[in-house]
This record gives C-alpha cells, sequence and structure tokens, in this order.
C-alpha cells in the first residue's frame, strides 16, 4: 500500500497493511531544511521543500501542512509578532471591545499574505507527491480559538462568564466561522486529501466542558459539515487533557481526533475505536525531544500496542515536535511502528 492508502484506509475503518505514521514536524522540517521559520512562513517554495525532504527522510505515510496557529488571526487583523526563529504568535486584540463585532467587515482571508503562502504550499506539495502520501491541510485555527485571538484570551474567557454578552459572542464566532471556512474551501482547492483546525483554547486546561459545549462545539461540528461538503475528511485538534470533553469531540462528526499525550490513552481507545481515527499521543517533549530511542520505542509500542485492534489509528506525536527533536527518536518512533502488521 502507499502511504496515502494507508491513511486513507484507516479513516474508512479499514486495516491498512502497517501503522500509517503523519508527523506533526512543521518547525523540526524547517529547522533540518535549514530554512529559517521567517522564510518558512513568507515561501511556498521553501515550506514545500522542507516537508518533501523531511517526508523523504523518514518514510512517512502522510504530511501535515502547517505553519503557525496565527495566520487566520492576521488574516481578521489581529496584530501579530513574527519572530526570526520561531512561529508567528498574538501580539495584541483586534476588538477592545465585544460590541465592535457589529463594525466589522466581512472576512476575505484569501486577501492575506500568509494564506496564500499556506495554501501554495499545499498546491505545490500536492503536484510532488500526488497520491503517494496524503496530505493533511491544516486549516490553523477553529471559530473558538479565533474569537479568543480577536479579543485576547483573557477577555474572551470573562465576556463568556456575562449571559448579557451571549449573543455577542455567538456574533463574533459566526465571523470567526465564515473565516475558517473560507480557509478550509481553499487548502481544498489547493488539493489536500483531508482538512483539520485546532481549538486549544476550548479545551478542558482553559474553560470547563460547558463553555466548550455552548461556544466551540456547534462551530466545531459546522466546519465538520463544510468539509464533509467539500467532499473531504476532517480531523479536529484540541492541547492538553481532553478526557472530559472526548465523547462531545467525537459528537462533532470529525473523522478523527488528534489527542495531546495529556488525554489518557486508554479511555480514548474505548471510545474511539469503532467511531473515529485517533491521531497521536506521543508526548513531543519528555519522549520525543528529550527522550532516549529506547525511551520512544517502548511508548510506540504501549501505544501501538494499545490500538492493535482497531484500524482507526494513525501515529503521530499528541502536539507539534519541537524543532531540536533528535532524528534518531523520530526513526525510533517509525521503527517501532513498523514492527507491527495490522489487520
Amino acid at each position: 500500500m502507499t502511504g496515502y492508502e494507508r491513511i486513507r484506509a484507516a479513516i474508512a475503518g479499514e486495516w491498512p497493511d502497517r501503522v500509517p505514521v503523519m508527523l506533526h514536524n512543521f518547525m523540526m522540517a524547517a529547522r533540518e531544511a535549514g530554512i529559517p521559520m521567517a522564510e518558512f512562513r513568507r515561501n511556498p517554495q521553501a515550506l514545500a521543500r522542507a516537508f518533501i525532504e523531511s517526508a523523504e527522510r523518514y518514510g512517512v505515510d502522510g504530511i501535515l501542512v502547517d505553519v503557525d496557529t496565527a495566520t487566520l488571526a492576521g488574516a481578521v487583523g489581529v496584530p501579530v509578532d513574527f519572530p526570526e526563529d520561531a512561529p508567528a504568535r498574538v501580539a495584541g486584540a483586534r476588538l477592545g471591545d465585544l460590541a465592535e463585532v457589529a463594525e466589522l467587515e466581512p472576512p476575505r482571508v484569501a486577501d492575506y499574505w500568509g494564506v496564500q503562502v499556506w495554501v501554495e504550499g499545499v498546491r505545490l506539495l500536492r503536484n510532488h507527491f500526488g497520491d503517494e502520501l496524503f496530505l493533511r491541510g491544516n486549516c490553523d485555527q477553529a471559530p473558538y480559538s479565533l474569537a479568543s485571538a480577536m479579543r485576547s484570551l483573557e477577555a474572551w474567557m470573562l465576556d463568556l462568564t456575562d449571559p448579557h454578552l451571549h449573543e455577542a459572542a455567538h456574533r463574533l464566532l459566526e465571523y470567526c466561522l465564515e473565516a475558517s471556512r473560507q480557509f478550509l474551501e481553499l487548502v481544498a482547492a489547493a488539493g489536500a486529501h483531508m482538512l483539520s483546525n485546532g481549538d486549544s483554547p476550548a479545551g478542558p486546561e482553559l474553560v470547563s466542558p460547558r463553555i466548550y459545549r455552548q461556544f466551540a462545539l456547534p462551530y466545531e461540528k459546522r466546519l465538520v459539515d463544510e468539509a464533509h461538503r467539500l467532499g473531504l475528511p476532517y480531523f479536529l485538534h484540541i492541547c492538553g487533557r481532553t478526557d472530559p470533553i472526548l465523547e462531545d469531540m467525537i459528537l462533532t462528526g470529525a473523522d478523527g481526533l488528534e489527542l495531546d499525550h495529556k488525554t489518557d490513552a486508554r479511555r480514548a481507545h474505548a471510545l474511539l475505536k469503532d467511531r473515529a481515527v485517533f491521531i497521536g499521543n506521543l508526548d513531543p517533549s519528555a519522549v520525543l525531544a528529550y527522550g532516549t530511542p529506547a525511551v520512544v520505542e517502548a511508548e510506540t509500542r504501549r501505544l501501538v500496542e494499545l490500538f492493535a485492534d482497531t484500524p482507526r489509528f494513525i501515529l503521530n506525536a499528541g502536539c507539534a515536535i519541537a524543532p531540536e527533536t533528535p532524528a534518531e527518536n523520530i526513526r525510533a518512533m517509525i521503527r517501532a511502528a513498523r514492527q507491527f502488521s495490522r489487520g
């Protein structure tokens, strides 16, 4: 089977010939290619070269195209800082007051240079690999996360404690949904085999499951519906310990969940094995970046054995892999996974 066929089989609940591997490794890929993040985020040819070299170096089955977590924020006017050799980061709020949402012009994310680079990078990668490797186009932030960037995380969390502001909060979420939806459409048209978003500020490490269900889940579900309307599967990522909302995340209809190492893999296995793909969830820091190859192999075997009874599994880190991660640790991870045949 090709890498594309392995991941496609896992999504369909069919047995691939071996454990599929897709790395969340954009920072490491850029570092190994000698490309500073300042060039990676502005040069689609450099972005594509980094992912191509990484995919061929490690023999993975799919590529997760990611750049940072501030591209959509920049596209809707949020101040963004662009470090020379680190991902971009939000540097301030766009809205000083939630009432200002009424003054927003409709989003046009295709006009933003960062979105254009991301989309062109996806197109170049699809042209290079065709249907040999599976191309996951991550579409930056889901509506809740984007809203938190537009207001600032602290102000947004305070807004949601006031019932009088909930109507305005939903208006902002609708605006952010449209921005996210436009990005999905652009990445789909560029040739991605699947789409995804991150929504980590909506997770239980920051807000209650009640807030998640009221202000994040309905908009995540609509993104899933949009991806499916475009004819593509969809993955959802939330950092941290997601155990309290795992069943809710499944209700979005997402084809797979990319879950952090803090989430109980056994609970996730029990809930997902017959319903959605589990993507993850090796610790990108303690295990992959700072562990020994022996530790990486042991943790990989533990995870692969746990999911040995279901085809709905893709091996990955639970979140973005650090740029300083040793190459021998990535090879140890993949070597351990390759020891297991499937089906």
